[in-house]
């Protein structure tokens, strides 16, 4: 693993999408056969986790990648507020409490997993690797990896309409996470912001198609512009 990343990071941080994708997928499929969501699906997340984590540290790139508290003045509270209203998305609707306490247990476990994979994927792994040969196309294809990345969601069933809908605020989303590591140089508010948003869909009420588009085009919105005042803020 080491000999590939000092060989290409770019194609290191493929490898970890492809070891991502199939993991997940997998632990998915046999959770669901086994009739408990989420359950196999916290191991992989976990085991991947801690293998990724563990080469990061080993090899002194927590900074490089992020894993550090944000930068000087730009710790500011006020540079975050955005923050909320994207982690608190599947709670605009109103709260379900429709899951067994296990089920709830293993999703949050599973969506923590993921939340801390897909950001240190990539908003650290892809986005560095690619920045170094322009941050602008650094920033518009790890945004849009990481919306496109959601497509894996139609092999789980997911309806057509909700996952285009989730690939275009997916997107938005992954601009202004990509622009708030750019800027503040970690990724930990990322994770948090990525982990709420994560956790708290099982307690989503499902809207109306109507509510799916405007929550939809709110969340789009939102990411992109507050992506472009990080990047007009950090020029």
């Amino acid at each position: 693993m080491k000999k590939l990343y000092q060989k290409d990071e770019v194609w290191f941080a493929v490898l970890w999408i492809v070891l991502y994708v199939v993991g997940f997928s997998l632990g998915d499929g046999l959770s669901e056969k086994l009739g408990i969501p989420k359950l196999l699906t916290c191991a992989v997340g976990l085991v991947l986790s801690l293998i990724l984590f563990g080469f990061v540290k080993q090899n002194g790139l927590m900074g490089y990648y992020g894993l550090r508290r944000p930068k000087g003045e730009r710790k500011r509270t006020l540079l975050y507020i955005p923050l909320i209203a994207i982690s608190s998305v599947n709670l605009w609707n109103g709260v379900a409490l429709q899951a067994s306490p296990l089920e709830i247990v293993t999703h949050i476990l599973s969506m923590a997993t993921v939340a801390f994979l897909e950001e240190l994927i990539f908003r650290g792994l892809l986005f560095n690797g690619m920045r170094k040969g322009g941050l602008t196309a650094a920033i518009i294809v790890s945004s849009l990896t990481f919306g496109m990345g959601h497509i894996v969601n139609l092999l789980t069933g997911a309806p057509v309409f909700d996952t285009l809908l989730q690939l275009v605020y997916a997107s938005a989303i992954g601009f202004c996470f990509t622009a708030l590591f750019l800027t503040t140089g970690s990724i930990l508010p990322c994770i948090l912001s990525h982990s709420a948003v994560n956790c708290m869909s099982i307690f989503a009420l499902d809207p109306s198609p109507t509510g799916k588009i405007v929550t939809a085009a709110i969340q789009t919105a939102l990411g992109i512009g507050y992506g472009c005042w990080l990047l007009r803020r950090k020029k």
